[in-house]
């Protein structure tokens, strides 16, 4: 018995050695050689991996990046390491880096606790994706904010928090690198990446809510009642739906403080400097 015991052992440690030598030999003849630029330009990405730039990760981005053509390579961004980053890589390259405009998520919502005060009581699991699922929210708004923090909790870069004051999240535009995470897990698909702007500000309609005018106003006092009176400021406004949206092309310098006034209930939101004078005017 115990010959026979040892006589498997070494049969099987034959086998396993065997099969190890073949599949050295194999890996080594089918072995792709990987270009050393790709180690050096996945050294300056950020290694969030985030996803952001359309890649599975920082390694298969730089990976991009090593095998495109200087045409191609126009398409690639890290939206985390930004300008400075790419200009980097293009030098390593030998490409030049095309200037592109920062970036930053807004949330396309005002649904806070006094615009939207609560009118139900939920109870449920404490995650947006869950209280989506089963139910409109506290506001009654089936479009609003659910105010439960999957964002907050998703951002790698912690660039945005909940307002203790307004129950709503705020993003931190220092920290935001527009990776889009937040666009991904909200499942009322209320954030939005836009230029920044930072000299011009930004405008846009902070609602999602398609309900009719008088429904849309029950349940939040900042709403989008649809009453194109921005389409008719700007043509280029679309509305559908009963949801005004303004394209990020439109300047916020030329039309953003006329707009925000004559919005009746404040749904549209100008960040630039309202004291300037409208250059519409």
């Amino acid at each position: 018995m115990d010959n026979l015991i040892i006589t498997n052992i070494i049969t099987l440690s034959g086998i396993a050695l065997l099969a190890a030598i073949i599949l050295y030999f194999v890996s080594q003849k089918f072995k792709v050689e990987q270009n050393p630029l790709v180690e050096e330009i996945d050294a300056e990405l950020p290694q969030v991996n985030c996803g952001a730039c359309g890649k599975a990760g920082c390694f298969a981005f730089a990976s991009a990046c090593v095998s495109a053509s200087e045409q191609e390579f126009k398409s690639l961004y890290c939206t985390v390491g930004g300008a400075e980053v790419m200009k980097r890589i293009a030098d390593k390259l030998g490409y030049i880096a095309e200037e592109k405009e920062d970036t930053v998520a807004v949330l396309r919502c005002q649904g806070t606790c006094q615009n939207a005060p609560d009118k139900v009581e939920y109870t449920g699991v404490s995650l947006c994706r869950i209280a989506n699922s089963i139910s409109s929210g506290r506001s009654g708004c089936p479009n609003g904010c659910l105010r439960l923090g999957d964002c907050v909790r998703a951002c790698p870069f912690h660039a945005i928090h909940i307002d203790e004051t307004t129950g709503i999240p705020v993003v931190d535009e220092d920290k935001c690198t527009s990776c889009a995470t937040c666009v991904a897990i909200c499942p009322r698909g209320l954030y939005e990446i836009r230029p920044k702007n930072r000299a011009e500000g930004r405008v846009y309609v902070a609602c999602r809510n398609q309900q009719k005018g008088a429904i849309a106003r029950r349940n939040c006092k900042a709403a989008c009642i649809g009453c194109q009176k921005c389409a008719k400021i700007c043509p280029e406004i679309k509305i559908e739906n009963n949801l005004s949206y303004i394209p990020a092309e439109i300047s916020a310098a030329q039309y953003g403080k006329e707009l925000a006034q004559n919005c009746p209930t404040g749904a549209i939101v100008y960040t630039g400097n309202q004291n300037e004078e409208n250059n519409n005017a």
